[in-house]
């Protein structure tokens, strides 16, 4: 059957978004993704260029694709009139109100063994509304916190879905989900978030539903990692999670994530642009490749994104590894070496 040719927004950004954002590209055209590429601006360098970090054209180029794939974004970390970090702002127009975040074991260096588990963090709100104020001439500053009963209630049910889907294909009746809070401190925001995730998980059926304080979450994430499977949790809380997460299977240069609403489905790599290494040809790919991978399996070509995450696993299971991972391999030799796999398993698909 003819697979429906995907139409992908691709949004390099900063630093080295710029090179593994086509590193990706190269992958999904390796393994036969049908789709058309609309490449688009956005970042902090737009910004200083053009005044607005994600200008209306790349968003109205956004809307008109099936998915996108960012690369990265540099973000000052001092005050910048006018600029707005673009991936939050695409969060909020496209209403993609679940990042999820998957921990999996690596054939590298520093990845305990044994671990599989999906971080699904809240997308839209908690201190990431950004509504911050000075008071007493800038001597005391507060930052509101906003949870409501509908984002935790989305969230949480993205979250119970992908419970029960990974445990029907492992081949299992129960499934486990972890909500993370700290409402013995923040009775009221964090009281709201577990008592509505509470709520929504009581509706499936096999789902085994635990609590754990985030502070202990970090403690018992570190000891115990294998013991988890689905993570839930409010904005900041998974994002410290997860990438204390990637720590545990390899590193950030690994870590993918999706951030997915009701329509639309953005994937992007976990880290960040880094500009010291930004030109120089080695920054790891592997991370926006597994997200170009997320991308698909949330656009229904879920076999062939297992077929790149068989052939990243094959090149790193190889020793094709990048600086980040203890090993001399450049962007463009990891890039190639998952390019071959890929091509090597269809020819003996073909063969067959």
């Amino acid at each position: 059957m003819e697979r429906r040719r995907l139409r992908i927004a691709l949004i390099p950004g900063d630093g080295i978004g710029r090179e593994v954002v086509p590193a990706a590209q190269r992958v999904l055209d390796a393994a036969g993704v049908a789709a058309e590429y609309l490449r688009l601006d956005a970042g902090f360098e737009t910004f200083q260029r053009t005044g607005n970090a994600l200008p209306p054209a790349t968003v109205e180029g956004v809307r008109s694709c099936d998915g996108a794939l960012f690369g990265a974004v540099s973000s000052p970390s001092t005050r910048t009139p006018g600029y707005v970090s673009p991936i939050l702002t695409l969060r909020k127009e496209l209403d993609l109100f679940a990042n999820v975040r998957p921990a999996l074991s690596a054939p590298v260096t520093g990845s305990q063994e044994g671990i599989d588990f999906v971080i699904v963090r809240e997308n839209t709100e908690c201190l990431y509304v950004k509504q911050e104020r000075e008071e007493k001439n800038g001597a005391r500053v507060v930052a509101e916190r906003v949870i409501t009963r509908r984002a935790s209630a989305r969230v949480t049910q993205t979250a119970c879905e992908i419970a029960m889907r990974r445990a029907a294909l492992r081949g299992e009746q129960k499934a486990l989900l972890t909500v993370v809070h700290k409402a013995n401190v923040l009775a009221l925001s964090d009281g709201l978030f577990r008592t509505t995730a509470l709520d929504v998980a009581e509706g499936y059926a096999g789902l085994e539903v635990e609590e754990q304080l985030v502070d202990s979450m970090v403690y018992r994430m570190i000891r115990e990692p294998q013991r988890y499977d689905v993570v839930v949790a409010p904005n900041l809380y998974g994002d410290i999670l997860s990438d204390a997460a990637a720590a545990l299977v390899g590193g950030l240069g690994l870590a993918p994530s999706a951030n997915v609403g009701d329509g639309y489905v953005l994937a992007e790599p976990v880290h960040g642009s880094a500009p010291d290494i930004g030109g120089k040809g080695i920054a790891n790919p592997v991370a926006t490749i597994r997200a170009a991978a997320l991308l698909l399996e949330q656009l229904g070509q879920g076999d062939i994104a297992k077929r790149i995450e068989n052939a990243v696993d094959a090149v790193l299971s190889a020793g094709v590894w990048t600086a980040d991972l203890g090993g001399q391999a450049t962007t463009e030799d990891v890039t190639e070496a998952v390019c071959v796999a890929l091509q090597a398993e269809r020819s003996v698909a073909i063969r067959r």
